[in-house]
């Protein structure tokens, strides 16, 4: 079928919307026909290079739409459903399946990085010749065929933005909260960058009871839209990690059990580290660069039990987590709404991409069905 897509022809290129052949799903496979993506920084980072992208490429990682198709063997889904995407399938099988850690699955995650889907093929090409998928979704489309096990049924009633959100941004924040760190209610908890995916970790802490919720960003107008959505606190950043954790350290009355770090600055995950009280725990969900280094006072370790503790996609299952949050967000308990500051029709990627950049949005969310 011909499907109108935004391609990314290099890294460091620009978007061009323009058609594309999208092979019917394969075997275990299911074609999405896309009714929202969201934009997110890891987008970003395949185009600035941060993260080595096969190209030409279609990105978006962030979808929610209606299964129009299926391949033999699906049986998790049905032509109608509605769905949120999930860009961690897992083949169930290897190491890390097995010990019950599905997002770290060491079949999926090399199979990422070749562009295509779980067999390393891609579905999308161009006047015959490859183009290549993104993290399994690419959903700056029209529509995607992708991995069953990508696919998460949600209710009808859900936005197909909020939907398609929880597909990373809302995930790796909240999951960061619930799933990595286990923040109980009294926890107090600091979130370094107040972009979609701190704001998320942010409305978790809030939701599950932890305080105070101390925020921290470079951008005035950021700590203030944390405080709308429940920051008892927030504060600048200081011009160093120094600085700035003394800072939480005071807002926080001595010190954090867990500083969500969300950002991918090894100046801003040094800060949550010095952020903590004994025992406490940073917790980096940003992805930084590959030459990155994050240096810590040593001695503090041993003495005062602190601890880092990694995050990809919020420690969570998708199959498990989305309906969960999604329930939360229609009682309430989780304004995700809230996080879509800008809607945008698919010709406008490159606008979505400015806005990311100026610090302008919050969340921009492509409407596919315009």
């Amino acid at each position: 079928m011909k499907i109108r897509a935004a391609v990314l022809e290099r890294t460091g290129g620009p978007h061009a919307v323009q058609e594309l052949d999208l092979a019917p799903p394969g075997a275990g496979e299911v074609l999405v026909r896309l009714g929202a993506s969201g934009v997110c920084h890891s987008d970003y980072n395949a185009i600035d290079g941060t993260a080595e992208t096969r190209c030409p490429a279609v990105l978006g990682h962030e979808g929610a739409g209606v299964v129009e198709a299926v391949g033999d063997g699906v049986v998790r889904v049905r032509v109608g459903d509605h769905v949120a995407l999930s860009w961690a399938p897992w083949c169930g099988t290897c190491s890390e399946c097995t010990r019950d850690l599905p997002w770290l699955c060491s079949t999926a995650w090399p199979a990422m990085g070749t562009g295509g889907l779980m067999d390393g093929t891609t579905r999308l090409s161009r006047d015959g010749e490859p183009v290549y998928h993104y993290s399994f979704l690419s959903t700056f489309a029209e529509a995607c065929v992708v991995p069953e096990k990508c696919c998460v049924p949600i209710a009808k009633d859900i936005p197909f933005d909020v939907a398609g959100l929880v597909g990373c941004a809302v995930t790796t924040g909240v999951g960061s909260v619930w799933r990595t760190a286990g923040v109980q209610p009294g926890d107090r908890v600091a979130v370094i960058g107040c972009g979609g995916v701190g704001l998320s970790a942010l409305m978790a802490a809030v939701a599950v009871g932890a305080e105070p919720v101390v925020a921290v960003d470079a951008a005035p107008p950021k700590l203030e839209v944390a405080r709308s959505f429940g920051a008892a606190a927030g504060v600048l950043w200081a011009g160093s990690a120094e600085a700035t954790a003394e800072a939480v350290r005071e807002a926080s009355g001595g010190g954090v059990d867990y500083a969500i770090e969300a950002t991918g600055r090894s100046e801003a995950m040094l800060a949550a580290y010095l952020s903590l009280r004994p025992r406490g725990a940073a917790v980096l969900i940003g992805i930084p660069r590959a030459d990155a280094v994050l240096p810590l006072p040593a001695l503090t370790i041993p003495r005062s039990e602190r601890r880092v503790l990694g995050s990809i996609y919020g420690s969570s299952k998708p199959e498990r987590d989305f309906p969960l949050t999604l329930d939360l967000y229609r009682s309430g308990r989780l304004p995700l709404d809230r996080l879509v500051s800008h809607r945008l029709p698919l010709d406008e990627v490159e606008q979505a991409f400015a806005l990311m950049k100026t610090g302008d949005a919050l969340r921009v969310v492509l409407d596919l069905t315009t």
